[in-house]
């Protein structure tokens, strides 16, 4: 009994890995298609000017009491060194955002308005591919759940289980291809977008980090689910095999 209980265990702990990382990567990947913090920057503009006794450094003080002609407002004119402030700004599949200056809060604006024409068709299938991502990954972390509470038969667990492979696999492809697609309309954005939206400096922020840990997890559970179904089969074929050796020698049939 011992010899066949502890397989079993086995496949029960590959199943649950499985499922664990499959629901992680579904979590991540809802999280990051969600947010508008896949890229963060700033971006340069211009200071208005300073409305009645308004004083800082956020505006251009044009009639103040130094008058027109003091060194400051020279300086400002002649060089444009303190006539720009940088704002922080963040954008995701969905919408940017950027601060607004001088009042709480942020402005934010679709980011597929933003998008070049000629890019527009790429970014929607980014986004086709992004959803088709989150569903299939769901319908596999489905089919694992049912795998994992699946008691009656093993074979029909091993249907499932390839299933589910397949699922996840495929998720996994349509995962990477969506993020490498939003990558690129990114940066034809920055080059070629809006002259009130392009940024000054971007990097990539954590919601994009988050996707490609998502993307990590999805193939980590295909490669676990994998893995258990072919150890399952070949545990089966090495039954199979002692079986029918056992057979032989008790009916005393010749080998061939």
């Amino acid at each position: 009994k011992m010899p066949s209980s502890i397989p079993e265990a086995d496949r029960r702990h590959r199943a649950s890995a499985a499922f664990s990382l499959s629901f992680l990567s579904l979590i991540f990947s809802i999280t990051a298609f969600s947010s508008s913090y896949w890229c963060e920057g700033t971006r340069k503009v211009a200071k208005p000017f300073c409305k009645g006794d308004s004083k800082g450094d956020l505006c251009i003080r044009f009639n103040s009491a130094d008058g027109n002609g003091s060194q400051a407002v020279q300086y400002v004119w002649e060089t444009g060194d303190d006539k720009f402030m940088e704002k922080k700004f963040h954008a995701g599949i969905w919408y940017s955002c950027e601060e607004m200056i001088n009042e709480e809060g942020e402005k934010c604006r679709s980011f597929i308005s933003l998008t070049p024409a000629s890019d527009r068709g790429v970014l929607w299938l980014s986004i086709v591919a992004e959803l088709l991502y989150v569903v299939l990954l769901l319908t596999g972390n489905i089919l694992m759940s049912v795998e994992i509470c699946y008691y009656s038969s093993v074979i029909d667990g091993l249907k499932i289980n390839a299933f589910s492979a397949v699922l996840t696999v495929l998720a996994g492809l349509l995962g990477m291809v969506a993020h490498m697609m939003y990558t690129t309309v990114f940066q034809m954005t920055v080059n070629l977008g809006p002259e009130d939206w392009r940024p000054h400096t971007w990097d990539y922020g954590w919601s994009y980090g988050l996707a490609w840990t998502s993307f990590a997890c999805c193939m980590a559970a295909a490669v676990t689910t994998i893995n258990k179904y072919t150890k399952t089969i070949l545990e089966f074929k090495h039954k199979r095999k002692k079986l029918e050796r056992s057979f032989r020698i008790q009916y005393k049939f010749p080998e061939y």
